[in-house]
């Protein structure tokens, strides 16, 4: 079986966040990039538990982005990659993206294509979707557990107010979340090993852009916290209603 992974590259959750050139680009000035957690703790994670089950397996990694991800790539390889793939584009919108990796897809005739349920920077949940569509394909999203049995995939996911588990035959995408699988750490072996694997880099098929960023904009500051006696119910009451607004 052939498995595509697919890694992005975004800003560990303790990073600034500031932007540049009129609020239209991130301040990438002393950031610390990671895998995407969605990518790499339940993708990636549940398609080595999958290798490791047939040692037939194949993983392959595919990342949309310039030379500055290959140092996530690896690292992605460390934890079990067999080779990687990148498309040499950057962009930030969701339909080149997907495109570029249906592209990968297309020609790797892959079983199983692992997406994270979203990337924790532009938060859009839209990639795996996208590739499904692209290449015609069942999308089956949120999964929080993932079993095959043959070419046949048990899937749980949530849906609202519960949970959905769905059957549907090989090959299919399914965007990955908590549950699936349990974050691992590379050891030395991975790490060394990862330094020979191979990595393709591959120049992006032309795909008109559906979006573009007109502007960032960060949250507003918090206010300051008010004070109000216990006694005082009616000037709680005041302050909800008037100043906080929740009723």
């Amino acid at each position: 079986m052939k498995i595509l992974v697919c890694i992005s590259k975004t800003p560990d959750t303790t990073a600034k966040i500031a932007f540049t050139d009129n609020n239209t680009k991130f301040a990438q000035d002393g950031v610390q990039w990671i895998i995407n957690p969605y990518d790499e703790w339940y993708a990636l994670v549940r398609a080595i538990e999958l290798k490791e089950k047939d040692a037939s397996t194949v993983i392959h990694l595919v990342t949309v982005g310039g030379a500055d991800t290959e140092p996530i790539i690896r690292k992605a390889l460390a934890l079990g990659g067999d080779e990687a793939i990148r498309v040499n584009i950057d962009s930030s919108d969701s339909f080149t993206i997907a495109s570029q990796i249906a592209e990968v897809a297309k020609s790797g005739c892959y079983d199983l294509i692992f997406t994270g349920k979203e990337t924790i920077d532009y938060n859009g949940s839209s990639i795996g979707g996208m590739v499904a569509e692209l290449l015609d394909m069942p999308y089956v999203s949120l999964a929080t557990k993932f079993d095959l049995n043959g070419t046949t995939a048990t899937i749980n996911r949530e849906i609202e107010g519960g949970e959905e588990t769905c059957e549907v035959n090989l090959p299919v995408v399914v965007s990955c979340q908590k549950g699936m699988a349990e974050q691992r750490i590379p050891n030395m072996k991975g790490i060394m090993g990862a330094r020979t694997k191979p990595l393709k880099v591959l120049e992006p098929a032309a795909v008109d852009a559906l979006t573009s960023v007109a502007s960032f904009e960060l949250p507003p500051a918090k206010a300051g916290v008010k004070l109000v006696d216990a006694e005082n119910v009616g000037e709680l009451v005041r302050l909800l209603h008037e100043e906080a607004k929740v009723f």
